[in-house]
Order: C-alpha cells, then structure tokens, then sequence
C-alpha cells in the first residue's frame, strides 16, 4: 500500500488542472480550520467549500469499487472504516459550515470542474 498515493492523484490533478483554467483559486491538501483533523483535497475557504476527490477502491465505489479475493476479510474492514472515516469528516466539516463535495475519479474532469464551478459560485 505504501506506493498508492494519498495526494496529488492523477484525478486529482487533472481535476484541479481545470479548476485553475477556469480561473478559481483554491488551497490543496489543508485543513479547513483548527479542530477539524481531516486534510481537504481542494478547498476553497470564502466558499465554505470542501471538496475530496475520492478513488472508487479506497472509498467504495458502489459502482466500480471491487474487494480483493486474498484477504477478504482484513481489506473489507479496511475499506469500511475508510468508508466511516468519511462519513465521520463529512459531519465535522458540516458542523463548523462548511460545505461537502465529493467527486468520484471515474466522473469526467469536465463535469466534476462544473459541479465544483456551482457549488463555490452558489455559496
């Protein structure tokens, strides 16, 4: 596991390629504030806006997340408590205010830069 990355993925930087074409300017891999432990992929904090860029295995895919055969047990308790970590941070970024948007590696950059585009418009 240690040669998967935990930033800077290829989804990740393709997404935010086109977040700064657009002309929005954003922080990467930040906490949005004190007291809040997770580190925010893309934030844009005059939005209140917190956005992660999630890969279908490590989160859950419903639609292209898969289990390993070999050790079935140890990944799928892995991948659920990454799962709840989630959740976890999605409700103590939600409490201080801030807005949660989570973006799947299989969407298309195209429509996940407008989704972004909306969400910090529209707060």
């Amino acid at each position: 596991m240690q040669g998967n990355r935990s930033r800077n993925t290829v989804p990740e930087v393709r997404l935010r390629s086109a977040l700064h074409r657009s002309g929005l300017r954003f922080f990467k891999h930040r906490r949005p504030q004190p007291g809040i432990s997770c580190r925010v992929d893309i934030l844009f904090p005059a939005a209140h806006l917190a956005v992660f860029v999630d890969g279908c295995f490590w989160h859950g895919c419903l639609e292209h997340g898969t289990r390993p055969g070999a050790h079935s047990e140890w990944w799928t308790a892995k991948l659920e408590l990454n799962r709840l970590r989630d959740e976890r941070n999605d409700a103590d970024l939600a409490r201080a205010g801030w807005r949660v948007l989570r973006i799947w590696e299989h969407e298309s950059v195209d429509e996940a830069a407008r989704r972004v585009q909306v969400a910090v418009r529209s707060g």
